[in-house]
């Protein structure tokens, strides 16, 4: 039976082939991201079951599916997710009130500037 082709490690710009994932260097990424995602617990356990995603797919329609931050701004951007107006760590609900479509950019950017508090 033929050996599996080697690939490259999944380490961006690491030129090492391997069989199947990280190269010996780097085999600790994998194993700090499964112990990350362990921690963290799956996404119902967090609370984002069936009826989370029915009201995603809510929200979203609810705001035409595009981005609220970037239509306050006066841009049309497609959202692709559904937002926190004030973080569930700061006391937020999932009241319909709370939510804002918003799109990965715009996402990416308001978690980075809480995290910072």
């Amino acid at each position: 039976m033929p050996s599996r082709p080697l690939r490259p490690c999944k380490q961006p710009c690491c030129r090492e082939l391997v069989t199947d994932g990280y190269c010996d260097t780097h085999a600790h990424k994998a194993s700090n991201w499964r112990k990350r995602e362990d921690r963290k617990g799956s996404t119902t356990a967090r609370g984002y079951g069936a009826a989370w995603q029915r009201k995603r797919k809510w929200i979203l329609d609810r705001d035409h599916g595009l981005c609220q931050v970037c239509l306050r701004k006066g841009r049309v951007t497609e959202a692709t997710q559904v937002d926190h107006i004030k973080a569930k760590a700061d006391g937020g609900t999932d009241d319909d009130s709370n939510l804002q479509s918003i799109c990965e950019p715009c996402h990416k950017a308001k978690t980075g500037r809480e995290r910072l508090r």
